[in-house]
């Protein structure tokens, strides 16, 4: 199919989304005559239409996407736009992974076009799972059109996913920017609840001589009997209901407090500012809360804190924009320790001064936690940064001991099935006392290694982790590619070990090469 001179992808199972689009298109229908009724009947034909019509949408959407690709380049049509492209404009093509969490996890491809002049585009089709053939065959002609009629930048398919540099930024960005922003308002109100935090602890009861312009912030206390109660559901209101609904109709209340009090209990209401503060009864006291300053300051800073983390998902971007679009980044775990760190002296500090540092044992609180944070930051910067293969190799060559290394189990994967690592089993491999091989434990003990043919395994590169390599391999590992007699094989480590598991390999292929022709 690679030798085909163009090829057309249209959407499956066509059938059945135009059968959705004429459901929606009913349902449209059902829905104009639901706006014509009256009574009950309306609303269940209203609702049912705007049900079904969205979906028709949704449906008519997808049945009119098509891609068609020609000598020519490319050309994308959708029910909202349309979009061409020469494939001398196109400088590489790339499959973007999308993980849809559902029932269960299921990952699906598309293709994505990157364009010479650094622009991208994601194509609606083709569209497919992991082991979709069509979608592999669609692509191979798609590839072999590219490199007819186009320049690609390589050979290499890059693979994009959620953990590579090339996927997009701006929904962490925008989480980011919506929690600095959640956390502003919630900053905001701090100084206004401090004070009225201040005046509700000092306000005092109002007298004969308080004037009626200040009764507002003085306590007024009324009697009145309570009707009947309405305790609700958790997480509901609950309501007392005063006789001749004095002072007031009814009061929310909490459902402790519903269900405390009885119809004809007298009680005593205290207001302030034109607000009941509190219910007391013979049995039971009920006060309105009232929210600190404290806990409006670390509810701010909590949500600041929270607000690092996908910034620093950002930061790990950019600082990695001059690597490959489909190398994986490393993970923005070590910040959100940092930011556990911080919030364990931050969060007390804002409860306990809210609106200032106005102590000086809060001022040394500060700067001691600010240059723990500091340090805690530092170090995750230093654990986050993108070392290169080679200068890990360097590293380690440099700690190699002059002592010959005893057997040891290094935690590795070869990622092809082959005879000594058949569909993957393995997943620690064992060097040292012994020629090297494929287990599938930590040790000890060599209970069903296989051995690793090592007088056919040449080592052809040393990479970090790419988004084709899966996402298995854990984001600090490095991959080796090698060459098994001919085919492609990739081993996958930690650096260090694979830095070493690269020695043993190539130690153990030249002695064995230097015993061949004497046997």
């Amino acid at each position: 199919m690679t030798d085909a001179r163009e090829v057309l992808c249209r959407p499956r199972w066509r059938r059945t989304l135009w059968s959705f689009v004429g459901l929606g298109a009913a349902g449209a229908g059902v829905a104009v005559v639901g706006t014509l009724l009256q009574g009950e009947l309306a609303v269940v034909w209203l609702g049912l239409g705007l049900l079904l019509a969205p979906l028709g949408v949704a449906a008519l959407y997808a049945a009119t996407a098509r891609v068609r690709a020609d000598a020519y380049g490319m050309r994308s049509w959708t029910l909202l736009s349309r979009w061409s492209v020469p494939w001398q404009d196109v400088a590489d093509l790339r499959i973007q992974l999308r993980h849809e969490r559902n029932h269960r996890a299921r990952t699906t491809r598309r293709v994505s076009v990157l364009l010479c002049d650094g622009g991208k585009r994601l194509l609606p089709l083709p569209h497919g799972p992991y082991d979709d053939r069509d979608f592999d065959a669609e692509l191979d002609v798609l590839r072999a059109l590219h490199r007819r009629h186009g320049t690609p930048r390589s050979s290499h398919l890059p693979v994009l996913s959620y953990r590579t540099v090339g996927r997009t930024w701006a929904g962490a960005l925008s989480l980011c920017v919506l929690l600095l922003a959640g956390a502003g308002v919630a900053a905001w109100f701090v100084p206004n609840a401090s004070s009225q935090e201040r005046a509700w602890q000092s306000a005092t009861p109002c007298t004969s001589r308080t004037p009626a312009d200040e009764r507002d912030e003085c306590l007024t206390t009324l009697s009145a009997e309570i009707e009947r109660t309405e305790a609700g559901r958790p997480k509901h209101s609950s309501w007392l209901y005063f006789t001749g609904s004095r002072p007031q109709k009814r009061l929310a209340v909490s459902r402790e407090a519903a269900l405390a009090f009885d119809a004809g209990d007298r009680v005593e209401l205290t207001v302030w500012r034109r607000e009941v503060m509190e219910v007391a009864g013979e049995g039971h006291v009920w006060r309105n809360h009232i929210p600190g300053a404290g806990v409006l300051a670390v509810v701010a800073g909590a949500v600041a804190l929270a607000a690092v983390y996908p910034g620093a998902k950002v930061l790990l971007r950019l600082r990695a924009r001059r690597r490959p679009d489909d190398e994986v980044l490393p993970s923005a775990l070590p910040f959100a320790g940092a930011l556990v760190g911080t919030a364990v002296w931050l969060l007390p500090l804002c409860y306990r001064h809210p609106t200032g540092l106005a102590s000086s044992e809060a001022v040394a609180w500060a700067v001691a936690g600010s240059l723990v944070t500091l340090g805690l930051f530092v170090r995750a910067w230093y654990a986050t940064r993108v070392r290169t293969p080679a200068e890990d190799a360097e590293d380690a060559a440099a700690e190699v001991s002059a002592e010959p290394e005893r057997e040891a189990f290094l935690a590795a994967r070869f990622l092809e099935h082959t005879e000594y690592n058949p569909y993957g089993f393995g997943t620690h491999i064992v060097v040292g006392d012994g020629p090297p091989a494929v287990t599938p434990h930590s040790g000890p003990g060599r209970f069903a290694a296989r051995p690793i043919p090592v007088e056919r395994l040449a080592v052809r590169d040393v990479r970090r982790v790419r988004g084709d390599d899966g996402d298995t391999v854990p984001r600090g590992w490095h991959v080796a590619e090698l060459d098994d007699a001919g085919t492609p094989v990739r081993l996958a480590a930690a650096p260090d070990d694979l830095a070493r598991l690269v020695r043993e390999l190539a130690a153990a292929r030249t002695s064995a090469q230097a015993a061949g022709p004497r046997t």
